[in-house]
């Protein structure tokens, strides 16, 4: 079997990994809700986490990371609770469900607002039409770093300094990007950067988080027990245990601190330019097959390791299938939770197949693919 489904999960993990996460099992207790030494290691392994992800990230500090169970709960955490009754939201048409629909809710749920940037059918963004969805003032920016579906990397900087210029704060929906692109909230001037675990942090499904930026409040979506303040009526409000109701998953969390030490080590810049060239040498091979358009790629100041192609107008499904079941190519079909990027591709009747690489990924792989994708291409021309 060859995986390219990292963008979904990343199958391949730092050997080290599943140590801690074995370690963890066997002698974890509960973050924050005792004394005894077994609280005290889950404690300080949630804190190691935090500190790791936060120096990678570039938050302020380990305390202004929360975790969550993964990318589309911190969304929704920053989106409920940064967007206000009423409020004005702007997004992209790159955005993920993730962030469409906790905007959609809020729509139809509290009278908010909701604007749409559009993209081209190069997977391009319209900068200028973004810029003048913010004309007027706007509430919240909650936007993709790059397309989960074309792998197209948006210039966030100039959209984060836009939103500041409307008086929006900018929530940056990081999923695909963080730990495959180095990132720095401060320099990109992101307000909230929500993150997984599962995909390019190399770390276990069920973690994930947000780093919030000095100054800015997040309020609680959820309210439970916290480990300190029980008293309270309601659940605290100071970071990070704000956004951290209930107990966390410390299992998941030792195993995540693994996956962004492997990063720490190796070095995010250099893993950012071994996929840069694996997905270079995917798109110009896949780019070279009669019937096969590469979509998007051409968009974006960057591309991430994704490469999505339509292949001789036929189902995606049908086309993934074939991969899989003669080829031994694990890939992702349909619509990838990405709807208003398959209307803008055009693709939205069939779908795309989507293919994404990890630093483990290999260029035998990636030739074999090639040619899996070609014989494909081929046979349901």
């Amino acid at each position: 079997m060859i995986y390219f489904d990292n963008a979904a999960t990343t199958r391949a993990k730092p050997p080290e990994v599943a140590e801690a996460v074995a370690r963890a099992i066997g002698s974890f207790g509960g973050v924050g809700r005792g004394v005894h030494e077994a609280s005290i290691d889950a404690g300080m392994a949630v804190y190691d986490a935090r500190d790791k992800v936060a120096r990678l990230l570039g938050a302020p500090s380990a305390a202004r990371v929360s975790f969550a169970a993964n990318a589309t709960m911190a969304l929704n955490i920053a989106i409920a609770g940064l967007l206000p009754d009423g409020g004005r939201a702007v997004t992209t048409a790159a955005s993920h469900n993730s962030v469409l629909r906790p905007l959609h809710k809020a729509r139809d749920e509290r009278g908010c607002t909701v604007g749409v940037a559009p993209v081209g059918p190069d997977g391009s963004l319209d900068l200028a039409a973004y810029g003048r969805l913010l004309e007027g003032g706007a509430d919240l920016v909650a936007a993709t770093h790059a397309s989960n579906l074309t792998g197209d990397v948006y210039d966030v900087a100039r959209m984060a300094a836009l939103a500041h210029e409307a008086g929006a704060l900018f929530v940056l929906d990081a999923a695909q990007t963080a730990g495959a692109l180095p990132l720095d909230m401060g320099a990109l001037g992101a307000d909230v950067v929500c993150f997984t675990g599962h995909k390019g942090l190399y770390g276990p499904q069920g973690t994930g988080g947000l780093a919030v930026a000095e100054g800015v409040d997040v309020p609680p979506l959820l309210e439970g027990g916290s480990g300190t303040h029980s008293f309270d009526e309601r659940h605290p409000r100071f970071m990070p245990e704000a956004l951290e109701a209930g107990t966390l998953n410390a299992h998941g969390l030792a195993g995540l601190a693994a996956g962004v030490a492997y990063l720490e080590r190796t070095g995010v810049d250099d893993v950012a330019a071994r996929l840069r060239a694996l997905t270079g040498r995917f798109e110009a091979g896949a780019a070279a097959m009669p019937g096969v358009r590469v979509l998007g790629g051409h968009g974006g100041i960057d591309r991430c390791a994704i490469v999505a192609v339509d292949v001789a107008g036929a189902d995606s499904a049908l086309v993934a299938d074939r991969l899989s079941s003669d080829f031994g190519i694990c890939t992702r079909a349909g619509a990838h939770c990405a709807p208003l990027m398959h209307r803008a591709l055009g693709t939205e009747e069939r779908g795309a197949v989507r293919f994404s690489f990890s630093s483990f990924t290999t260029e035998g792989e990636i030739d074999e693919g090639l040619a899996a994708l070609e014989a494909v291409a081929r046979a349901v021309r």
